[in-house]
């Protein structure tokens, strides 16, 4: 392990604080033995719903997943899961309630809120505090896989998660639109800065299927995903439909039920591949 404590920061070789006082976090693993994180920098791209997924796909493969609802100020995690128990406290930390078919252990801001409608209004750093709470004080158990649903933006939130959480990697979720991929683009700059591992792309509401004739529509235009595909050298980690099914059956809290042809099992694979596959980084060796 490095004993360079700036080494994960953005501000390395610009900041004034003397390394040996700077009170920068050493990112920790727990219990798990894969951590990701899904994020885009952009809202609307469907980050929630890809993070759930992606832990059904998980949980449907066998492995013992958690997720973690890092969008404090707009949490939705618990809904789309059915999720409705609160966390409750014991020596070892706080217990997070679990899915009713999978068992996908969940840690939200909506779950200590009596009335879900009403709004967060935090500032930053009360923001990254209750994300560190979240994650240093939730007693995962016998977890093995952790997913982490970023919120959008490139500030405290996701910054909070890369410098205390040793992530094996970030999957960017993006939509057909040349303006979706730019603002993905920021995000992955981000990571990049932060040297933490790209483990790909998703490229969500990709087309749709008429449902009479099973024509594909391009209802949000032409893809750009191969172009980022090909500027990051990353894998193209899946390409989602839109699927009013993944909305009815979220709306009313039974994603698990979601099978979309085998959808969820297959990205999960296909994410678990490229996660192994990926080449040491200065970041993993820090780490």
């Amino acid at each position: 392990m490095s004993d360079n404590k700036c080494s994960s920061c953005p501000s390395e070789g610009s900041c004034n604080l003397d390394p040996g006082t700077c009170s920068m976090p050493v990112p920790t693993r727990g219990c798990f033995n894969h951590i990701i994180a899904v994020g885009s920098g952009k809202g609307g791209v469907g980050k929630s719903s890809i993070s759930a997924l992606l832990a059904i796909g998980l949980a449907r493969l066998g492995h013992r997943t958690a997720l973690l609802d890092a969008d404090i100020t707009g949490p939705s995690i618990p809904s789309m899961l059915g999720i409705s128990g609160m966390p409750y406290g014991t020596p070892e930390g706080i217990v997070p309630p679990a899915t009713p078919q999978l068992g996908i252990k969940v840690m939200s801001m909506n779950l200590f809120m009596e009335d879900t409608s009403k709004p967060v209004v935090w500032r930053g750093p009360l923001i990254g505090n209750v994300i560190s709470q979240f994650w240093n004080d939730t007693n995962w158990e016998d977890s093995e896989v952790l997913v982490i649903d970023l919120p959008p933006g490139t500030s405290d939130a996701p910054l909070t998660v890369m410098q205390t959480i040793a992530l094996d990697g970030v999957i960017m979720v993006s939509t057909p639109q040349d303006l979706s991929t730019r603002i993905v683009e920021k995000m992955m700059h981000m990571t990049k800065m932060m040297k933490v591992p790209l483990v790909g792309i998703v490229e969500n509401m990709s087309f749709a299927l008429c449902p009479h004739c099973g024509e594909r529509w391009d209802l949000l235009g032409p893809s750009h995903i191969e172009e980022v595909r090909s500027r990051w050298n990353i894998p193209l980690l899946g390409s989602l439909p839109i699927d009013k099914q993944i909305t009815l059956l979220g709306d009313s809290g039974k994603l698990e039920e979601y099978d979309g042809s085998g959808r969820p099992e297959e990205m999960a694979r296909t994410v678990l591949s490229a996660v192994a596959s990926l080449v040491t980084s200065p970041a993993d060796s820090a780490r």
